[in-house]
């Protein structure tokens, strides 16, 4: 079984996606199902590390990130031996690639 982490960012995340829909959409339950299906999505990662498909099979850059498609959600994370690190949870129709690349350029 792996150790499963997420990051801060995929916590701020998941509470904003359930924020949006809960206030913004004004449906509370859509917004616990939404997130209860992401986190299970998460959940699986403890079992099978490698269910999701890398991100450079999508995108022509050399990456460690794997991603999950949760609904209309992406779940982006690395593997690092029996760790899981989940970095960040974003809508599919965001520039995801712009934001993950730009989260890792602020760390260096």
């Amino acid at each position: 079984m792996n150790n499963l982490y997420l990051s801060p960012q995929a916590q701020e995340d998941l509470f904003q996606i359930k924020a949006y829909i809960e206030n913004d959409l004004e449906n509370s339950a859509a917004a616990l199902s939404t997130v209860g299906k992401i986190t299970k999505t998460i959940g699986r990662l403890r079992e099978h590390a490698f269910i999701g498909s890398p991100l450079s099979v999508k995108i022509n850059v050399s990456s460690d990130y794997r991603y999950l498609i949760s609904g209309n959600y992406m779940i982006f994370y690395r593997v690092l031996g029996d760790d899981v690190f989940v970095d960040r949870i974003l809508y599919g129709r965001r520039d995801y690639i712009r934001i993950l690349f730009a989260d890792e350029n602020e760390d260096e």
